[in-house]
């Protein structure tokens, strides 16, 4: 595992594009709410990742790793960075919606949740709403 480092990041380019490469929502992240980050390897990117929301809980989204930085335990320290950020800013909870990741946030204590018992806020979001599938996984980990 490597000792990466985040800054905060605006939907740039490179962002969307990572993003989409993986297919996930690019459709709002220009949308009041949302706080982006990038996560470096020394001087290099390798990711990025996002908080939606404010209040106790909140939603992970937009995460994606570089190829190369894969299978290094590099995913799980973003998350991990993530989750102190949400914390730090009082969320209580993290939700996101996955397609393909949800081993993946399970093996970091993310716990599947009916999405119907999302709340309000979270249920009414366009990641929720709109932009995600209904076949898709509604995880949910307390901070």
């Amino acid at each position: 595992m490597t000792a990466l480092s985040i800054t905060p990041a605006v939907a740039n380019e490179q962002m969307i594009r990572a993003l989409a490469a993986e297919g996930l929502p690019v459709e709002d992240l220009a949308e009041e709410g949302r706080r982006f980050f990038a996560f470096h390897d020394g001087p290099q990117w390798i990711g990025f990742g996002g908080i939606e929301g404010d209040g106790p809980d909140r939603i992970l989204r937009s995460l994606v790793i570089s190829g190369t930085a894969r299978g290094k335990g590099t995913g799980a320290e973003a998350v991990a960075l993530l989750e102190s950020e949400a914390r730090r800013d009082g969320a209580a909870r993290l939700h996101l919606l996955t397609t393909t990741a949800g081993d993946f946030f399970r093996k970091l204590g993310y716990r599947d949740c009916p999405r119907g018992e999302a709340p309000e806020r979270v249920a009414s979001s366009r990641e929720f709403a709109a932009l995600c599938p209904a076949s898709a996984d509604y995880l949910v980990k307390r901070l």
